[in-house]
């Protein structure tokens, strides 16, 4: 079995040691980097390659800066990367040292193969959670930083550039990106990195709310204002006063809250509803969208005026499957806290094969799609590793050979069924009412597939049809409306029109189960 890919920084001033364990880190699937001593591991990991690593393996006896030595730097400089200690002299005194310098754990020399990757699995997973936790938590306090983040790619470097050139200043800034790549994770670590780090950040979804209550949301309003106005309301801006307020999907505004909107960003001050005197507000603004802005303003949805208002500072997040680079971290950062969350510890490491299939996969739903696909895999798994057999929907689409174990339904009937039996003059004709021969389609399409046949191999009705393409849709999308109706190209009020008329719930199951 080969376990999830980490980067594993060997530090070894011994050039036959270096090799054998490189030889016994890469044979488990893991990529490695060496360093002939501590001066340049230092060197390593807090230069140009300082987020490279994932783990290292520090040997405790070398010339000039010794293990102790390297422990010590790493402390000096923040480096929080977890280290095992290698050693040729098991002392306490000596394990006892290196732990207290901050090593995680520690092996015997010649050590075993299964010894050392039992500890590499148990540290990246232990690495991984931790990780986690720490970004919600700073997320849930707005301290979340840019070093937070997890990529490996070059094309988000650069967008994590922009974002901590933005943060120095309260520039409007417009984040543009596809939906479930981590809009919002930017925004927060905008926000954390600035000035008004640890104020509130106050995020609201423009397309969640209905139009005839984002206008109270937004801006607020007074008691007796309008009928069920029952006491007054603090609207989103005034809630943000001192911190950040992020506009997700601010594409979906109405006009007329366009128009308060941009007053609000040249004056500095609102109108809540029924109120007889404008409010002084003091807010950083960050807004998102999954659309081009200037599209909607070509086509008259977005005004003009508050599109340039809006888009001073632009940042683009580009979509995961342009920095596939990513996903080995983030699939392993998802596993950590699903199997937490799930409470199956046993579930700790991804196989390099069904890495090789997420990494090969498009993801239309981006970086949320992922974290779905791990969460589901790690519930059904019951394995000490996920295979390609745990992501049957990501196989499918891809029609990659899965394993007899986790059965798929081909998306295509077997050879023999796909040609209709040849006709001949003796044989009776079969009439409209009775079943049709097997086709090879009575059981269910794997994910994203559409089947055109029933079960006894007549056409399906079209109302069956869209109402299975609305609920793979839900499940696609992770049941955002707003885009489930754009993919489908429809109105949401049609979407949720189909949906009672269908008797399908928001969730894509039936409303009556």
């Amino acid at each position: 079995m080969q376990s999830t890919s980490g980067r594993v920084l060997i530090v070894d001033d011994d050039p036959i040691q270096r090799r054998l364990l490189q030889e016994v880190v890469q044979k488990s699937g893991h990529k490695v980097k060496l360093a002939e001593n501590g001066a340049e591991a230092i060197k390593m990991m807090i230069g140009t390659q300082a987020s490279e690593f994932d783990l290292v393996i520090l040997d405790m006896v070398m010339p000039e800066l010794d293990g102790l030595g390297v422990l010590a730097r790493m402390r000096a400089e923040k480096i929080s990367t977890p280290v095992i200690v290698q050693t040729a002299h098991g002392g306490i005194d000596v394990v006892v040292s290196a732990m207290n310098a901050g090593a995680q754990d520690f092996v015997i020399k010649p050590v075993a193969p299964e010894r050392l990757n039992v500890s590499i699995r148990n540290l990246l997973k232990v690495s991984a959670l931790e990780g986690e936790i720490t970004r919600f938590r700073k997320q849930a306090t707005g301290t979340l930083t840019f070093a937070d983040i997890i990529t490996h790619s070059p094309s988000m470097e650069r967008v994590l550039d922009l974002g901590k050139r933005a943060a120095s200043s309260s520039i409007p800034i417009l984040i543009e990106g596809e939906s479930g790549v981590g809009k919002e994770l930017i925004a927060s670590a905008i926000q954390g990195s600035g000035d008004r780090k640890a104020k509130p950040m106050v995020t609201v979804n423009c397309g969640a709310i209905p139009e005839n209550l984002v206008e109270s949301i937004l801006f607020g309003h007074e008691k007796g204002a309008f009928t069920g106005a029952a006491e007054k309301h603090i609207g989103k801006f005034q809630e943000a006063h001192g911190g950040t307020l992020f506009l997700d999907e601010v594409g979906e505004l109405p006009p007329d809250v366009q128009v308060k909107l941009l007053r609000a960003l040249q004056e500095s001050e609102i109108d809540p509803i029924g109120a007889k005197r404008p409010v002084k507000v003091d807010f950083r603004l960050i807004s998102a969208t999954n659309r081009r802005l200037i599209d909607q303003v070509k086509d008259g949805a977005f005004r003009e005026d508050l599109y340039y208002r809006l888009n001073v500072f632009p940042i683009w997040i580009p979509p995961l499957r342009d920095r596939k680079e990513d996903i080995p971290a983030l699939a392993r950062h998802f596993l950590a806290r699903f199997s937490a969350e799930e409470r199956k510890p046993h579930v700790s490491s991804i196989q390099t094969d069904a890495l090789d299939l997420l990494q090969a996969y498009h993801w239309p739903g981006n970086i949320r799609q992922l974290e779905n696909a791990v969460f589901r895999a790690v519930v059904l798994c019951d394995r000490a590793e996920l295979s390609v057999d745990d992501f049957p929907q990501v196989a499918a689409a891809l029609d990659h050979p899965i394993s007899p174990a986790a059965p798929v339904a081909s998306a295509r009937p077997p050879l023999e069924t796909q040609q209709a039996p040849r006709s001949s003059s003796n044989a009776p004709a079969h009439h409209a009412s009775q079943p049709l021969p097997s086709t090879g389609f009575e059981t269910a399409a794997p994910f994203g597939f559409t089947r055109s046949l029933d079960d006894q191999g007549h056409i399906r009705k079209l109302e069956d049809v869209e109402a299975e393409l609305i609920r793979t849709a839900i499940a696609h999308y992770s049941g955002r409306m707003t885009e489930v109706a754009k993919r489908l190209g429809i109105g949401r009020s049609t979407l949720y029109r189909k949906l009672k008329e269908y008797g399908i719930d928001e969730n894509g199951t039936d409303a009556a189960a």
